[in-house]
């Protein structure tokens, strides 16, 4: 769906519309403070895929009726609620004047490195998934893919 933000290398786990949880909802979740499951996931229809990356989760209020939904589509499927995560008030990802020190890091294994004015440039969410993609247990192929596709490197 061409107004759902997915990016480009998310289409290896791209499959039938969906099949990872896509970083647009992985964003959603953080800020709603839940933690889902594959297996949770893959039980989900396509349209309530697309009613969760669809959903706003910008303000409180939104967050807590993003919550709601999405406990009632894990207790739908599994009869238990979803893990509870606590929301980050300030996550890494929110702060445009500080590329974090994790991140760093992992560009330097690749002997990249991001500029101030390069990480302002990206959309909250594109710094979510530069955030989430240097975490261990994370393919640096998707790094790798994040930075070409943000214009970060060649």
């Amino acid at each position: 769906l061409r107004c759902i933000e997915y990016f480009m290398f998310e289409e290896d786990f791209m499959e039938k519309n969906i099949r990872c949880i896509p970083m647009i909802i992985r964003f959603k979740m953080d800020g709603a403070g839940i933690k889902l499951r594959l297996s949770e996931w893959g039980r989900f229809t396509i349209n309530e895929r697309i009613v969760l990356a669809l959903m706003s989760c910008n303000s409180n209020e939104e967050a807590g009726i993003y919550n709601a939904y999405l406990t009632g589509l894990v207790k739908k499927y599994t009869g238990k609620n979803p893990k509870a995560l606590d929301v980050d008030e300030t996550p890494p990802w929110n702060d445009c004047y500080t590329v974090p020190e994790t991140l760093n890091v992992k560009l330097r294994e690749f002997d990249w490195s991001l500029s101030i004015e390069q990480w302002k440039s990206l959309t909250s969410l594109q710094r979510f998934a530069l955030v989430k993609l240097c975490r261990p247990g994370h393919k640096n192929q998707n790094l790798r893919k994040a930075m070409k596709e943000f214009k970060l490197v060649h």
